[in-house]
């Protein structure tokens, strides 16, 4: 039997598409100066389409099977430091929401469904929300996911009127109690 390990000191953003997780992450970035491991610029990088075709093509099913291998990747690797931001979906397979509570301390970006429609509401990069009704589709999403948010999260922030360097100065001081306590949760190795 192999022996417990700590969790790697790696700092892993979920949430919704439009809630921030992509800006947070840079911003953590550049106060850490941590590697910045965006889950869905590698999975473009690797299939050499961007999103949007990959769930033409493949269907969501397809982009979920390659977001779980690089999600399983990332915690066999089992680097440390790391800023890791993930698709707005990762949450839905059971296998992923405990792959993410391995991989360090899980932060739950959030922010309520209007403001997510006005922020996403002129992208076309978002095949979730290419419907006659994107605002029924946020809430209909937010509904299924938000659970397997909460499951995943040591710590929720809500984006709403705060600046990236404000939300990434609140989870860096977050972070350092999270790892600095000798009881933070422990894993084993994959």
């Amino acid at each position: 039997m192999q022996q417990p390990a700590s969790v790697p000191n790696n700092i892993i953003l979920i949430g919704f598409m439009g809630c921030g997780k992509s800006t947070i992450a840079r911003a953590l970035h550049r106060l850490l100066g941590y590697p910045l491991v965006d889950m869905d610029a590698i999975i473009e990088n690797r299939a050499g389409k961007p999103i949007t075709r990959i769930f033409a093509e493949n269907g969501q099913t397809g982009f979920r099977d390659m977001e779980s291998r690089l999600l399983e990747e990332l915690v066999q690797a089992a680097e440390s430091g790391q800023i890791i931001a993930t698709g707005g979906g990762v949450v839905e397979r059971p296998e992923n929401r405990a792959w993410l509570r391995r991989l360090g301390y899980v932060v739950w970006l959030c922010a309520p469904p209007n403001v997510i429609l006005r922020r996403t509401r002129n992208s076309h990069e978002r095949p979730l929300l290419q419907s006659d009704d994107p605002a029924a589709r946020i809430a209909e999403l937010l509904a299924t996911r938000e659970p397997w948010y909460r499951e995943c999260a040591h710590l929720r922030v809500d984006t709403t009127g705060l600046d990236s360097r404000e939300i990434a100065t609140g989870i860096l001081e977050s972070a350092r109690y999270y790892f600095a306590d000798p009881a933070h949760p422990r894993c084993t190795q994959p």
